[in-house]
């Protein structure tokens, strides 16, 4: 099977037990490992049910969380890890706003999922995380159109700790075969592109775990 990145490999996650099912997840994540773009396959609540090497590259270097490991549930990382946006590039616009749509989306159509209602309590227990996601959120949509929200084919920006990729963009390819839908699984594969000309990063400062804010600003509502 494919590496977990970012910390301990959590506890398997349930799948229907059938010998089929079981050598297709085996092969697949063998498949995974093939790949030289991070690629990682995640579930309806966005945990991490497999990654490959080149995802744990990535995201090797980050800190340990107790909650928001990128090889854990990557919606979490996303959202509350502190060194998120040393990785991932213009963090908040770019990434923190459309995971934002990603959970509204997933609430709408899983409203009763316990994983899914506690990263939404944790949001509002944050008052910057929650003027984002109740205000910040729908003016962006907004203004961007609903087709933002989608990963697929979106290409973002990424801080590749291998000097080779450095400052990179990469697209966003999401991807279902049938036996992963079957399953409620999907795969998002960052594929790197050439990287950018050298410039110097605009990143914020790395947060220590006790900082009360995850974001530094949300877009201001329309009047």
């Amino acid at each position: 099977m494919a590496h977990q990145a970012g910390g301990q490999r959590p506890a398997p996650r349930p799948v229907p037990d059938t010998c089929d099912t079981r050598a297709y997840l085996q092969d697949y994540g063998a498949l995974l490992e093939y790949m030289s773009c991070p690629s990682l396959v995640v579930d309806h609540q966005w945990n991490v049910v497999m990654a490959n090497r080149a995802f744990e590259t990535l995201f090797g270097g980050v800190r340990p969380h107790p909650t928001a490991m990128p090889g854990e549930n990557f919606l979490r990382f996303v959202l509350f890890h502190p060194d998120a946006g040393e990785i991932l590039g213009e963090h908040e616009p770019a990434w923190c706003l459309p995971m934002l749509a990603q959970l509204r989306n997933a609430l709408e159509a899983y409203g009763h999922d316990h994983e899914l209602q506690a990263v939404r309590r944790e949001i509002a227990q944050d008052p910057i995380m929650e003027a984002a996601y109740r205000h910040g959120l729908p003016h962006w949509i907004r203004a961007v159109g609903e087709a933002a929200t989608r990963l697929d084919g979106a290409v973002r920006l990424l801080h590749h700790p291998d000097p080779r990729h450095g400052r990179t963009e990469c697209r966003i390819v999401e991807e279902a075969p049938q036996p992963l839908r079957e399953l409620g699984y999907r795969r998002l594969t960052m594929v790197l592109r050439e990287p950018r000309r050298p410039a110097a990063p605009v990143r914020r400062p790395r947060r220590t775990r006790g900082t009360a804010s995850h974001l530094t600003s949300v877009p201001a509502p329309e009047a």
